[in-house]
């Protein structure tokens, strides 16, 4: 892939595939971790390649893709406990790995809430524990339910297992009648050495790190076993509340602690982003003596008032920012460099390493973005590592903060080869022998085969069953490429008639390798349970460039209907006129997205290909919010002029939550406008129009904020 690219020189199209491919990474690394408690990638890596993912979002936010690692939480619970709804869903948090990270984190609240930057905003500061969560549901002062977080709407039930954990109580005196904490479950390094000794000694598996070890521990379906194991529970923070902890997060958390809960003692209230930073320093320093793992500290602003205006996002708080701990180099030798094909036909060398150690992690392998990158140059032609180039045969700085895939950050010359020459970047795609071009303006070659490339349609077919998408179970990568090769499926729709062709026969699907007649029959069923799918799944499952998870998502839920959608696009084609202003007024949609939307569905052969799988589909309307009561829900809201008492970030999330639909135009179609000073052509249109006007007085007090 492209990750070896710096975000700033990545092209739209390279974006687009990387992003692509940290989706498929990223959901297999969170099943392992989440799921089987065996993570295959460090936890530096997973940091990196989602801080990644975050960056090549923040650039081009129109690319956001439907399993994007921000919006996901977690992995799916296991099969083996029962499952637990959480009624307030548990979020993950957004990384920050620089102090300007930190400055930014804050300057981006006090934009959101229009707070003044010499005004104080305190935060809280704490330990991030390399640990599982966990959910401790409360009802009148006693424990009813432990739950894991799972994908962060669904857990697992580890109720009987949490109540062996000594520093969780089973009853709490003077607590709310309704009181979920949630926290982390971690062990002691001291008590995980001693265990993975015990573990040794029986014949006993081992683990491989103390977060593996308490989450293993924690999953147990015997609690007996649980209960030999040495856990402990660290609170800090809650979900469903009968009634407020307190007024601020440094004050709940003292709660906490009264009623009971171990909390961490490194805990503070800052000021100012000074004194957080300065913490965050002091924390670290202190990282190799606590005796448990972090990874990190954790901000979050205190006033819960703020805190509730702010809300979340997709699946992270606005409000609060996990700031890791750096990660670590190590110098080996490149062996090797491949190019490899993504499905939007972008040529991306990845580095084949001597494998090297770096914190704790074998590394064999790194991306090397382009073929910029790899003459020492970045996207604007600007000279990178001094200008020196990277040649098979170097050695080479591995930097393991950027990617699952890390990062070549520097060249040793003194080391470098006699007889090493100058990489020649590939003109032609190594896949399908077609011309590989670079257009203007764009860092990456891009193969022009097209259909004819199997590089190209085997990445849109894994793409097309990748989790976010339609996730069909037993038909994963492997298989998809597996009946490619073999001339059984060529596009999406195919899959939907394999059971047609191949449930019976000479050549059925059972008599293969690695099939039998329930394996198969297995797969057909998956298939044809996902005829029946979220139109929000089938718009991310089109792999159409650019656009990403959410954005699909928020297509789902703007246009409602696949017949509205596809119409939609239909209409938008001449980029211009209602329909087009309708698509650009989406919440993340932009011109280059909207473009790449409209270009799908007017090209003849792909339009075919959609049309063919929507027909073998049941294609489910988007669910809306759950808004009952709601003034302003199914309605179309225009936010026009200035807003003194809120920023418009804040009122068109608000108007989100509860049920509208906001857009950037004024039309026939809409039911409200809301109007400040300097209210210009919108206010005028919306008069003509005869549409309902309100001021921002007028708006809080419709939706019971005034």
């Amino acid at each position: 892939m492209t990750r070896e690219i710096a975000v700033s020189e990545l092209t739209r199209a390279q974006a687009r595939a990387e992003l692509a491919d940290l989706a498929q990474v990223l959901a297999a690394a969170d099943a392992a971790y989440h799921t089987r408690d065996a993570p295959e990638i460090s936890d530096a890596d997973y940091d990196a390649l989602k801080r990644r993912n975050a960056e090549i979002e923040a650039r081009f936010p129109e690319l956001k893709r439907a399993d994007s690692p921000s919006d996901q939480i977690g992995a799916a619970p296991s099969e083996g406990f029962a499952k637990v709804a959480h009624e307030v869903r548990m979020m993950s948090l957004g990384n920050a790995f620089s102090e300007e990270d930190v400055t930014d984190f804050d300057a981006g609240i006090r934009r959101y809430l229009n707070w003044p930057e010499d005004d104080p905003l305190a935060y809280t500061a704490e330990p991030k524990i390399d640990g599982l969560s966990l959910s401790l549901r409360y009802e009148s002062g006693r424990l009813v339910r432990a739950a894991t977080r799972g994908d962060g709407e669904t857990g697992e039930n580890v109720t009987a297992n949490a109540r062996t954990i000594a520093t969780i109580p089973t009853a709490l005196d003077g607590a709310p009648e309704v009181l979920e904490v949630r926290g982390e479950v971690y062990m002691r390094h001291e008590d995980f050495e001693a265990l993975n000794a015990r573990q040794a000694e029986t014949g006993a598996k081992t683990f491989a790190n103390p977060r593996n070890a308490a989450a293993g521990s924690l999953r147990q379906l015997d609690a007996a076993i649980t209960r030999t194991r040495p856990l402990a529970f660290f609170a800090y923070s809650w979900g469903a509340l009968s009634e407020p902890l307190a007024a601020t997060q440094m004050g709940a958390i003292n709660r906490l602690k009264k009623l009971g809960f171990q909390t961490n003692t490194l805990t503070r209230r800052c000021e100012n982003t000074a004194e957080m930073l300065a913490h965050y320093r002091k924390i670290e320093a202190q990282r190799a003596t606590l005796g448990y793992d972090i990874d990190g500290v954790v901000y979050k602003l205190d006033r819960l008032d703020l805190q509730a205006r702010l809300g979340f996002r997709s699946t992270t708080p606005r409000w609060a920012i996990a700031h890791k701990f750096p990660a670590e180099l190590a110098w080996t030798r490149l062996e090797a460099i491949d190019i490899q094909v993504g499905r939007t036909g972008a040529l991306s060398p990845v580095a084949r390493l001597t494998p090297v150690t770096v914190g704790g992690v074998v590394v064999s392998n790194a991306t090397l973005h382009n073929e910029d990158y790899i003459k020492g140059l970045d996207s604007r032609g600007e000279v990178l590592r001094d200008g020196k180039d990277i040649r098979i045969g170097d050695w080479v700085q591995v930097y393991r903060a950027g990617d699952v895939i890390p990062k070549v950050a520097d060249v040793d010359l003194s080391r470098r080869p006699e007889e090493a020459e100058p990489y020649a970047f590939p003109e032609t795609c190594p896949e399908c022998g077609s011309e590989a071009i670079r257009e203007e303006g764009d860092a990456v070659r891009r193969c022009t085969g097209g259909l004819i490339c199997p590089a190209q349609q085997i990445e849109k077919l894994k793409h097309f069953v990748s989790r976010a998408a339609f996730d069909i179970e037993g038909l994963g990568a492997k298989q998809v490429e597996q009946f490619y090769r073999d001339g059984w499926i060529a596009e999406p729709a195919d899959i939907f008639t394999l059971k047609e062709r191949y449930g019976t026969g000479p050549r059925q699907l059972k008599n293969r390798e690695g099939w039998g007649e329930k394996s198969a029959q297995k797969l057909f069923d998956a298939i044809d349970e996902r005829r029946r799918i979220a139109l929000g799944r089938v718009i991310f499952g089109l792999g159409i460039r650019h656009v990403g998870e959410q954005s699909a998502n928020l297509l789902a839920t703007h246009y409602g209907t696949w017949e509205a959608f596809d119409q939609a696009m239909t209409e938008a084609q001449a980029m211009e006129g209602p329909a087009w202003d309708d698509l650009l007024a989406v919440d993340g949609v932009g011109q280059v997205m909207a473009t790449s939307l409209v270009s799908a569905f007017a090209q003849e052969a792909e339009r075919a290909a959609i049309n063919r799988l929507v027909a073998a589909l049941d294609i489910q309307q988007a669910a809306r919010p759950r808004v009952e009561g709601s003034p302003v829900a199914g309605k179309t809201v225009v936010f026009t002029g200035s807003l003194e008492k809120m920023t418009r970030a804040e009122a068109k999330a608000r108007a989100e939550a509860l049920g509208a639909k906001v857009s950037g135009s004024v039309s026939k179609k809409t039911d409200l406008v809301v109007a400040g000073p300097g209210a210009g052509s919108k206010g005028k249109k919306a008069a003509e129009l005869g549409i309902e006007t309100l001021d921002e007085e007028g708006w809080l007090a419709l939706i019971g904020q005034a």
